[in-house]
Order: C-alpha cells, then structure tokens, then sequence
C-alpha cells in the first residue's frame, strides 16, 4: 500500500519540503552519544559550515554512509568537540531526503550550541515528528509504519517493541494489502465494463466475487479482533487493588514495585485516597491503583476515597482483591468483592500466608486465588503466569496487532462496508449499489495507510512525535 512521493507541502504559508531542518534527535538529558540530525536538499553544505572533516575533503563530497572524523564548531567558530558525521543521500534515506548526522559526545551544552550554529548556517528548527512526516510524504513508509515509529519510542515492554518494530517493517500494511487489491480489481472490472462496452473485457459478474469479499471479511474480522491486545501492549492494564482496611493491599503495591511506593501502618484506613504506580509484572505493564479500604468511613474525606475505590474498579482490566487470610471473612470483605465483580477480570490475593490461614478457599468466589505474603514477598512468583494467560498478546508481536484507536476505528468501518456489500450481493442489489459500499471500504483502508488521509488528521498524528523524529 505504497505512496507516490509528494515533493511539496504548503504549510502554514510556507512549502517546509523546500527547507533544510535540523534537530537535537537524542533527547536533552546527558548521554554518552548525541545525535544533531539534518535533512532537506543542501544540508550537507549548510551542516559543512559548522562541521570540519580531518581529511580537509567539503562534507557534500563525503562517501555515502560512512562515517566521518571531524570538529564540531559554534556560531564564533570556536571548536566544541571531535565528532563524526555521516551523509545519506536521498532517497535512500530515513526521509527520502539527502541527510546528515552528527554523532557528538552527549553534552547538552555541546549539541544546543551546535544547533544554534547550524540554524546560522541556514537550517531552520525542525517541528515535533518531521523527518517522519517527510518520510511518509516522500513514500518511504506509509502512515501504518509512520505511527508505529512513536510507538516504538513508547515502547514498555519487548512484546509492545516487537509490534511496533513488525509495523515499521510493513507489517500490517502486508496484511492488508491483498484486500485492498481485490476490492480494487472488483471496482476497476465493473467500470471498465460499464465505461468500455466494445472492448473484449470478460463479463462482470457480481457473484463471482462472493469468495472475494468473504475473504477481506474474515482479513478484516481477526484484525480488528486484535484491538483489545493491541491496547494492553501500548497502554498496559489498568490494575485495581481492592480490600477492607489493613489487610495488605499497599503492601502489596510496594512489593509489586519494589520499593516503598506507599507508608504502610498498623493503623486502619492510612490510604485515604487512590494511589498509582507502574509496575512490570512478567511481560506484562500493570498500571496499579492502590485504593482506600472498603468499609464504613470514618469522616468525610474517608468517605470519599472508599467512593473512589468502587469507580475505580468500574472501568479496570484487572481487579486484585486482597484478604487477610488469617481472619475469617467479614461483611467489609464481601463488599470489596461485588466491587472486585464490575471489573473485567478478578484475581483473589489470599494475603498473609505467614500466619494460620482462617479462610475458606470454597467461600472466595474467584476461579484465581493465590495464597501470598506480601509483607515477606513470597507466592508473588504465582502472578506472573496468570497475568500472561489473561493479557499476553496471544500471538506473535510480529506487527499484525492493531495498537492505536485511528487505526481500529477504520478498520470496523471497512469491515462494516464490506459486510454490508455481502448482505447486499445476497438481496440481489445491482452491481452499483453494492460497489458504493466497497469503494467504502477502500475509502476507509486508505485513511489507516495515508492514501486518503485528510491533512489536518496528518498533523495530529505527527504531534504526537518528539521533536528530531
């Protein structure tokens, strides 16, 4: 699902293809290594008068992608640091683009002043995701592979990173294709009968692309059914801790975290209001919220934390219901558990393990029960495993698992268009009416690849980037 290269973009009264850009592409914080990155016809003489190579050769003369030894200096001319340069010619480069690099050592100071020299030297700041947005407007990649650039940035976790590196690589552009080829060789037949009758073109028959649209319905099917994955691997689970007073639950929080996240006491009720923390459990991102215990409150703001409590189970993944099993069950306990009930999933964490066990394992209504310690940190070796079955990708992160709300709402609309077209076919609707749903169809599988995608949901997607990507 390529793209023809668009050799300019008016933007904002200015045509930014035609302008050299230049950004920090290693972040602010010191490092080891730091990257000034350069693109746009020209840049390696703008990027030559900042950069000195040892050879005493001009930079535009360089070899192709191979480094080069050299110094860097400021707007005075005074030399920052001994750093190496590396020139792409477009366009086989990261934008399509010819581009330079210079690798610097990771002072901030070092690359701030460097890229001071180089706007100077006739580069203009470049703007939050552009050297990707020049890529995906040269036809480098398509807006599939585009997006999946940030979430590779994001990336939590090596399952979440494979996807994401499995869409850079046209993975789930591969996938598609095929059903947008055989949707667009049943348009392109219809037309070139109904526009070209004298021509020796083979009978359109509506009914003999019945295989054909089933085949895209089932493509289109088990994506989309990969949608709920595809949100625990970029956002992680949304994670509720939920329980009476004192019987473990912020224990349990600092020792899924590793360390002191929340002051535990003796004394009832000390968490008075939600309390989040990230956690990598296994391979899987918790987002914990540790809550207020479930019981009648003392005083208001009590009050209004166990309230918290019950909404915060209403839209969780995951409710982790803790008891203290060294205590028979009591009322305070059943009410955490119809709170535990409302979220997707429930796990009983039968707390305090190190005492007599006073519980009943036949009176907890949960197919998960894991007796542990949290004070001692033991049993916890039990919930990775569990959390895998329940929110493990499933298969392989190979790039086919639709990871962002943009890209799942066009594919239910193109599965809506497709089966309509089917339900169509059956009734017996002419040919053109039920082309207007597959040319639907195609419609909406072009907005997720970028081949008719609007502008300004172009921009939006590219805000989301870091400036120097």
């Amino acid at each position: 699902m390529g793209r023809q290269p668009s050799l300019w973009l008016v933007e904002r009264g200015e045509a930014v293809m035609s302008h050299v850009i230049a950004a920090v592409s290693t972040g602010s914080q010191i490092s080891a290594i730091g990257i000034l990155r350069l693109s746009g016809s020209g840049c390696a003489q703008v990027a030559g008068q900042v950069f000195r190579p040892k050879s005493g050769r001009p930079l535009e003369e360089a070899p192709n992608r191979k480094l080069v030894l050299g110094a860097l200096q400021d707007r005075q001319g005074r030399v920052l640091d001994q750093c190496m340069a590396v020139f792409t010619r477009g366009p086989h480069s990261y934008t399509g683009e010819d581009t330079v690099e210079l690798h610097c050592h990771g002072s901030p100071a070092v690359l701030a002043a460097g890229l001071e020299a180089l706007y100077q030297a006739g580069a203009r700041p470049a703007r939050r995701g552009e050297f990707t947005k020049r890529a995906f407007l040269n036809g480098q990649m398509d807006l599939t592979q585009a997006e999946a650039v940030i979430d590779l940035i994001e990336a939590e976790t090596a399952d979440a990173a494979a996807n994401a590196a499995g869409q850079v690589g046209g993975a789930l552009a591969r996938r598609l294709e095929p059903v947008y080829s055989v949707l667009t060789d049943l348009c392109s037949h219809f037309h070139a009968v109904l526009d070209y009758p004298d021509e020796d073109i083979d009978e359109f028959r509506l009914s003999s692309y019945t295989g054909a649209l089933a085949g895209a319905q089932e493509t289109l099917t088990a994506l989309l059914a990969t949608s709920a994955r595809g949100r625990v691997l970029r956002q992680g689970v949304r994670a509720v801790i939920l329980g009476k007073p004192n019987v473990g639950k912020s224990s349990l929080l600092n020792a899924l975290a590793g360390f002191q996240r929340v002051i535990v006491t003796e004394r009832p009720g000390t968490t008075r209001d939600t309390v989040e923390e990230t956690v990598l459990v296994g391979s899987v991102r918790l987002r914990l919220v540790d809550t207020a215990g479930i019981r009648e409150a003392s005083d208001q703001v009590e009050a209004l934390g166990v309230a918290r409590s019950v909404e915060a189970a209403q839209g969780a993944d995951l409710a982790l219901f803790v008891c203290d099993g060294s205590r028979p069950l009591e009322p305070e306990d059943r009410e955490a558990m119809e709170a535990a009930s409302h979220a997707r999933h429930a796990i009983c964490i039968l707390n305090k393990q190190d005492l007599p066990c006073q519980v009943e394992r036949s009176s907890l209504p949960f197919e998960t029960i894991l007796p542990v310690s949290a004070k001692a940190g033991t049993g916890l070796e039990a919930l990775p495993p569990v959390l895998e079955a329940l929110f493990g990708p499933g298969a392989a992160c190979d790039g086919s698992i639709l990871t962002n709300a943009r890209q799942t709402d066009a594919i239910r609309r193109a599965l809506e268009s497709v089966r309509r077209a089917q339900e169509g076919l059956a009734a017996g609707f002419t040919p053109d009416a039920v082309l207007t749903d597959v040319e639907e169809a195609m419609e909406a599988m072009g907005e997720l690849s970028g081949r008719t995608i609007r502008e300004d949901i172009t921009n939006r997607i590219f805000e989301r980037f870091c400036v120097g990507k």
